[in-house]
């Protein structure tokens, strides 16, 4: 009984949050649409020095001339949208090079041991890209192949342009399977703490290598390896694309069984650093060796709402994120969007950090983004409406105070944290806009 009252009373706030969010934010609409419209074209890179292919780059001073991994593939989407709503057929044709060339710069530098470098810098030097030890160093994240797919889908299932280098994108994420894979859970790790896109996120940073089965990490996997059965479809490779398929399955009921937390009602990033199982070494344990192979790290960080995103939740499960988690004031949910970590965590932290950039609690465009497709896909469509409303105000105001967008923002107050001229995935409120509009929207594969 006391469990109801208190999501009661949680429910009543966040209506209320929601009725401030949404009493002001349609004033902005046409503010970020002529922003987003005039400049988009900055985003586009030529070929040149350490990238044969032109590219897309997230815009900001900061980031110029740098090609990013999962900046580049979401920047993309942002892009498609901007193209559907106002783009020529001139402007669709001159945006498709350097769409595919984010695609194919990466699988250039793509061998048969699958590795693959975060990011190329035009100046970049080739020999440096590639660690001397390809086990000890995290790669590019899993999202190439989701950036292929959906390049792919939005041009009718062409997949022509990629199947020269289908082999790469093979490599490329058979080595995720092969190095970053925990057998006994199922489930995918981090190498180490270093530029794992959720820069901070205290269940990997400062970490032991190798230790932390991230929940972010896993349901990209999961997409991932989605995302390769299509493009194999395409491509007539229908027997491989039959054992994607297979490990699609096996890592969805992986994360199922090891990251859901029955208790909180969320999804988990959970720990592989236990110690071995070994009768001789640990003889006084012999009796009754450990059963489990993870330990939960019950860790309140936003990507628990990517089970939504990526649709592994069950819709019962997501009824709890969205009553417990999403809706909760006092954890995740801020005037502004979804705070990155949970107000009650020791380590929730709003200062201004670059390298890593701070996830820390900060609201991030992609988290509110990432949070509000689940929520989307899942049907909670009043509470896609208040986190699109909210994140219309953000923007809305930092382009009409400001000018430009920042890479995050404090959650109560919206007031830009760092790095003006940030573009990248923030475009991608344009796509809430029409979704708020009922107009077409363009979504990741």
């Amino acid at each position: 009984m006391k469990r109801i009252l208190i999501l009661s009373i949680i429910t009543l706030l966040s209506q209320s949050v929601f009725s401030q969010a949404a009493s002001g934010y349609e004033k902005y609409i046409n503010v970020i649409k002529e922003n987003v419209y005039k400049d988009y074209k900055e985003m586009y890179r030529d070929a040149g020095g350490a990238l044969e292919y032109p590219f897309l780059t997230p815009g900001s001073k900061q980031y110029a001339d740098v090609l990013w991994d999962w900046d580049s593939w979401l920047s993309n989407v942002a892009l498609r949208q901007i193209l559907n709503d106002k783009g020529s057929k001139a402007d669709k044709k001159e945006a498709k090079a350097y769409e595919q060339g984010c695609i194919l710069n990466y699988l250039s530098y793509c061998g048969i041991d699958g590795w693959m470098p975060i990011t190329v810098g035009r100046n970049s030097e080739v020999k440096e890209l590639k660690p001397e030890n390809v086990f000890k160093e995290n790669m590019h994240k899993p999202c190439l192949a989701q950036h292929a797919a959906f390049l792919v889908k939005e041009d009718h299932g062409n997949a022509e342009w990629l199947k020269e280098k289908f082999a790469n994108l093979q490599y490329f994420v058979g080595a995720y399977k092969n190095r970053y894979r925990d057998a006994a859970t199922g489930l995918y790790f981090w190498q180490n703490d270093i530029m794992i896109g959720v820069d901070n996120d205290p269940c990997t940073y400062f970490r032991p290598d190798r230790s932390s089965a991230s929940i972010y990490l896993n349901c990209m996997m999961y997409k991932e390896i989605q995302a390769m059965v299509y493009l194999a479809e395409q491509l007539d490779l229908n027997e491989i694309a039959g054992q994607y398929k297979e490990d699609a399955k096996n890592l969805k009921d992986a994360i199922q069984e090891h990251c859901w937390d029955e208790r909180d009602g969320f999804f988990y990033s959970v720990d592989l650093n236990l110690k071995s199982i070994n009768k001789e070494e640990w003889a006084y344990h012999a009796g009754a060796p450990r059963t489990w192979d993870c330990l939960i790290q019950r860790i309140g960080v936003w990507s628990g709402f990517l089970a939504m995103w990526a649709e592994i939740a069950t819709p019962e499960q997501a009824k709890r994120v969205v009553e417990e988690h999403y809706k909760n004031t006092k954890t995740f949910n801020a005037p502004y969007g979804i705070r990155t970590l949970s107000k009650m965590e020791k380590m929730y932290n709003l200062k201004a950090s670059g390298n890593p950039s701070s996830w820390l609690g900060p609201v991030w465009g992609i988290s509110n983004y990432m949070t509000w497709s689940g929520l989307v896909k899942y049907d909670f469509t009043d509470e896609a409406r208040e986190l699109a409303s909210k994140s219309i105000l953000l923007f809305g105001k930092d382009f009409e105070q400001s000018g430009a967008l920042h890479e995050y923002y404090q959650p109560e107050n919206g007031e830009p944290i760092l790095n003006a001229g940030f573009q990248n995935w923030n475009y991608l409120v344009l796509n809430m806009i029409d979704w708020m509009e009922n107009k077409t929207v363009v979504s990741e594969f």
